[in-house]
């Protein structure tokens, strides 16, 4: 049986807005070495990205925004059209080489996936994938190409596959949804906190798709301050129904890590037994739907120090069967508490205690198991008509 895989070169670190923007390309070194030093990232399983071309680029993005990001990353878009095409926000301000930085992160999911479709392996690891808020014409919420929905159009086109794209983000993954809202050889999965008070607002369960697409799209937006207790038992059950009404020939699982109690952007309370429990879900539902194929990206994720470098590590060591447990590597943290300006997590898990108990706990969960059942609603009522 052939290894996992890794995508990983220092390119992968050069998108990055601005010091102070909370996207932080740091946060995947320190998930690199924090799986090297605790002994799980052989040198045989790191594979270097190539570069996205133009043309894999524009399997999704518009040929006019290709040419503005380009423009843009040598600072000769005018001002004038940066508005247009959702440059020089506050969310994606222009840095210089961006065409460039993100063309190395699109390669390097499509690197993942041509390891996978070409035999070399069964599961791979892009971390530094998984921006999924970028549109057709305009970048958004952190995002400027969208590399699962280049990757997705790439397995369909080059490997003839039906995909399931599973995304774990607290944020809705807008962006490769309406990509793929009419088609019916893309499922799309998201399970985000609500839009009521969060980016983007979309991902309402009543979004299922159109035309031929109706049925593929499921979103289960759950209440703020969702804690494990109801997160994972709605995974659980959601992932599993999809895999097996849509039989897919691969799973891509976005990994955004920002529902976290500590995360800074957003309003859930889970912890990290989610995510330690979401890569197992997702390798099972591969394991049994999809013959062991499943590709899987970053995403979100904005406390960079004490969550992310745990909950990415925790995929890879599922990909690979191992457990991670106990205390951290000594190294790892001795290195980095210097730099860190938070003080570093000692073990694997969170504490028992990392917040105090949240009032309306069962109303969540109710409201939760609510979004679920009408999410998979036409999955159930195929099933009782056959």
């Amino acid at each position: 049986m052939t290894k996992p895989v890794f995508i990983f070169s220092d390119q992968l670190l050069s998108y990055k807005f601005s010091n102070h923007h909370p996207f932080n390309p740091l946060r995947f070194k320190l998930t690199y070495e924090l799986l090297r030093d605790a002994g799980i990232l052989q040198d045989d399983q790191i594979v270097a990205p190539r570069k996205a071309t133009d043309e894999e680029i524009e399997l999704i993005h518009n040929k006019d925004y290709v040419n503005a990001v380009k423009q843009a990353s040598t600072g000769q878009l005018p001002p004038s059209q940066e508005s247009s095409f959702g440059l020089n926000t506050d969310d994606t301000p222009i840095f210089n080489d961006m065409h460039e930085s993100s063309a190395w992160l699109v390669g390097a999911t499509l690197s993942a996936v041509e390891q996978v479709f070409e035999g070399k392996t069964k599961k791979a690891l892009s971390l530094g994938g998984g921006l999924h808020h970028g549109f057709r014409g305009r970048a958004s919420g952190f995002c400027i190409y969208n590399d699962s929905s280049i990757a997705i159009e790439y397995m369909k086109q080059k490997y003839n596959a039906r995909v399931l794209y599973i995304d774990t983000d607290a944020h809705h993954g807008d962006g490769v949804q309406w990509a793929f809202y009419d088609d019916p050889d893309v499922c799309t999965f998201s399970i985000h906190e609500t839009g009521r008070y969060l980016f983007p607002g979309t991902g309402n369960v009543s979004e299922k798709g159109a035309g031929k697409g109706y049925g593929y799209s499921f979103n289960i937006p759950v209440d703020a301050f969702t804690e494990d207790d109801s997160w994972i038992p709605v995974l659980e059950e959601s992932i599993d129904e999809i895999a097996r009404f849509f039989k897919p020939d691969v799973i891509i699982s976005q990994n955004g890590v920002d529902a976290h109690y500590w995360d800074p952007l957003t309003h859930l309370s889970v912890t990290m037994k989610s995510y330690r429990r979401i890569p197992q879900i997702v390798k099972q539902a591969a394991d049994r739907y999809a013959d062991g194929r499943w590709i899987a990206v970053g995403g979100g994720g904005y406390d960079i120090w004490r969550v992310v470098p745990r909950a990415w590590s925790m995929i890879w060591a599922e990909m690979n069967g191992h457990d991670l447990s106990g205390a951290l590597p000594d190294v790892w943290r001795t290195k980095w508490q210097a730099k860190a300006p938070v003080d570093l997590p000692e073990n694997w898990d969170d504490p028992d205690d990392i917040y105090p108990e949240i009032p309306r706990k069962q109303e969540i969960c109710d409201k939760n198991q609510l979004m679920l059942e009408r999410a998979l609603q036409h999955i159930r009522n195929e099933q009782k008509s056959m």
